[in-house]
């Protein structure tokens, strides 16, 4: 009896795989010191028995009161056992700032996969369980709510030249960095230089950067960069900068600064004149030499309006020359060109991600959707990406023939259903 239901217990073992199921469960980083402003981490792992045909599609939602982001960091491959069947698992995270303080329900949400029955590959379809956190309220020294929680927070200046030290007509470049942990960079509040009095100040575009390597953890950096110019000699004062935050490692509001500056303007530096030799030099005419002082004069005030006015619409010619380039930027064909530099020198998961986003942006749900319909070179090169990324695949792509194949754009007539119904039903 003892050695025959082993026995069963292994014919049973086919069964209970067919009969496994897909499912979905969802983890909240909660210490219980969230505050808001602070970035929440949310766990999202999915498992599929066997091994997955398709990457789960983790979808953006909505939750009031809060900014729901999807860090573009690696998924991570894992796995587990349950009920005796051996299932493979992709992680994904969230990133949840509150913008209040309250109790905060994430919604379950649809997750679409493919994974392997019997061999085949097999669509469905997952709902990550709804979680809750609370975000207590957390007050500075002053009474002022918190508007951005991180760790590690660090605020740097450069100055180009190193030295302020200046001559008229000069132009100081004055650059501030803030680096922290456990954020994004887009969440990351402004500095605020401040202006100076007696220097034409202009502030450039800020960059933001995400996965900044800080020791062997990843920071978030946001960097902005001012340009001084002196138009006189003189002494003038670049101002301090307070910046406020909230350490959520210490749990209270602080505050990060920069020094402020002295710099000194000289003269600008004349040039020696070459002493005319007139000698040989032909006695012009009176009338002729007042035609060229006064085309001069009109040439220096023609020169001197340009500059005013220059100065006077450079915020308007900035505006457009800053959404030239971002109307540039947002181009088909620069986003095609990038995509490629992209195939051809970055990593399987920067490409898939790429791949991902250019899809969408062609107007596809999925990258499935989009490859289904393409090119056999595109589904072939996009199928071995998966295989390599999520089944240990051991073939490599094709990088120079996927470039070639990802300007494609599904017809519009694949997805349309017929308008008229058949003329002899």
């Amino acid at each position: 009896m003892m050695t025959f239901l082993p026995g069963v217990f292994l014919l049973l073992l086919p069964a209970l795989a067919w009969g496994a199921e897909p499912f979905a469960r969802a983890t909240v980083e909660d210490n219980g010191n969230i505050v808001p402003g602070q970035q929440v981490r949310v766990d999202v792992d999915v498992f599929a028995p066997d091994f997955f045909t398709s990457p789960p599609q983790f979808p953006l939602f909505d939750v009031p009161d809060a900014l729901v982001t999807l860090p573009e960091e690696r998924t991570q491959n894992i796995s587990e056992t349950k009920d005796g069947v051996q299932y493979s698992g992709i992680r994904k995270s969230y990133a949840v700032v509150p913008q209040a303080p309250g109790k905060f329900v994430l919604p379950e949400i649809d997750i679409g996969l493919g994974y392997s029955v019997d061999g085949k590959p097999t669509k469905a379809t997952v709902k990550m369980p709804s979680v809750s956190f609370n975000a207590g309220e957390a007050s500075g020294a002053a009474g002022q709510r918190v508007v951005f929680a991180a760790s590690d927070l660090t605020i740097e200046q450069v100055f180009d030249p190193s030295a302020p030290s200046l001559k008229v007509g000069d132009a100081l470049v004055r650059t501030i960095t803030v680096t922290a942990e456990n954020t994004q960079a887009m969440m990351i509040p402004p500095v605020g230089g401040g202006t100076v009095s007696g220097l034409r100040q202009y502030q450039k575009q800020p960059k933001i950067e995400d996965g900044i390597p800080v020791g062997r953890e990843t920071a978030s950096r946001r960097t902005e960069t001012y340009v001084y110019t002196a138009d006189r000699e003189g002494s003038f004062t670049i101002p301090a900068v307070s910046y406020d935050w909230f350490d959520i490692a210490r749990h209270e509001q602080t505050s990060a600064s920069l020094p402020s500056v002295m710099v000194a303007v000289a003269p600008a530096v004349a040039m020696t004149p070459i002493k005319p030799v007139l000698d040989d030099v032909r006695r012009q005419a009176p009338h002729v030499i007042r035609q060229k002082v006064a085309l001069a004069i009109m040439g220096l005030l023609a020169a001197m309006g340009v500059l005013w006015a220059g100065l006077r619409f450079w915020p308007v010619i900035n505006s457009l020359l800053q959404n030239a380039g971002l109307k540039h930027q947002a181009s088909h064909g620069y986003r095609l060109k990038r995509l490629r530099q992209l195939i051809r020198s970055g990593s399987e998961q920067e490409i898939y991600n790429g791949l991902q986003t250019w899809s969408r942006s062609l107007g596809n749900g999925t990258l499935e959707e989009w490859v289904r319909f393409g090119p056999a070179d595109l589904q072939r090169q996009v199928d071995i990406l998966s295989q390599k990324l999520f089944r240990s695949g051991r073939a490599e792509i094709d990088r120079e023939r996927l470039a070639a194949v990802v300007d494609y754009r599904r017809p519009a007539r694949l997805d349309a259903s017929p308008v008229l119904p058949p003329l002899n039903p």
